[in-house]
């Protein structure tokens, strides 16, 4: 019997979802049995991503480099939008990118060092930059978990209906920060959705019910 293709050291996004789903009865519908040409679709999809996405970044750094020294602020606010989805983007793709967002992250600090020059002595302007680039940091940090990235991705694998599965899925760190997304009312909401969900379940599975408790406790601490 030949061997079966082996699942991806660091998957993309869509071999991610494919393996929250693999034997996990969380789900509606499970991933109990697959062919090798299964596990190969979601790689190549991928990959596919991955070879798009090198192609953008390379556009969007000469953009960068490219820019005048007094550019308009339009072009630069636009730049900077970019950037940052380019970012977020690298967080759902396959292989190491940590090398493609420490360039995003650099061409970010430069732009950022213009607008800040651009907003003079304003008072008020720098300080808005300052809270933006906090919250830039904060945002960036919880993309480097898979499951926050999924999440957010604007085509995101993770159908509706899935994901209190996909939550109750994860590690605690991975649960922790996908929690830090959520206000009361969604938490409120995904602990009802998961009550539901595990109570049709017998045995409910150990890890889930110790991640169920870990969403009640952080609504108990923001409310």
């Amino acid at each position: 019997m030949s061997a079966r293709v082996p699942f991806s050291n660091l998957p993309g996004r869509h071999e991610r979802h494919f393996l929250r789903k693999l034997n996990n009865p969380l789900f509606d519908e499970p991933i109990t049995d697959y062919s090798d040409e299964d596990l190969l679709e979601v790689q190549r999809l991928d990959n596919d991503e991955l070879l798009s996405y090198l192609t953008d970044l390379r556009s969007l750094v000469q953009r960068a480099i490219t820019l005048n020294p007094n550019e308009e602020s339009q072009v630069i606010l636009d730049l900077k939008a970019d950037l940052d989805q380019s970012y977020e983007k690298s967080c759902t793709l396959a292989d190491d990118q940590r090398s493609n967002r420490e360039a995003i992250s650099q061409l970010l600090e430069v732009i950022m060092k213009t607008v800040r020059t651009s907003a003079g002595n304003d008072t008020l302007a720098q300080q808005q930059l300052e809270e933006e680039v906090l919250a830039r940091t904060h945002h960036f940090r919880l993309l480097e978990h898979p499951i926050v990235a999924d999440m957010l991705d604007p085509d995101t694998r993770i159908q509706p209906h899935e994901l209190v599965a996909a939550l109750l899925s994860e590690s605690e760190e991975e649960l922790a920060a996908a929690l830090e997304i959520f206000d009361a009312e969604q938490l409120e909401q995904t602990i009802a959705d998961a009550r539901r969900l595990l109570g049709g379940m017998d045995p409910i599975p150990h890890d889930a019910q110790a991640r169920f408790r870990q969403i009640e406790n952080c609504l108990a601490g923001i409310e």
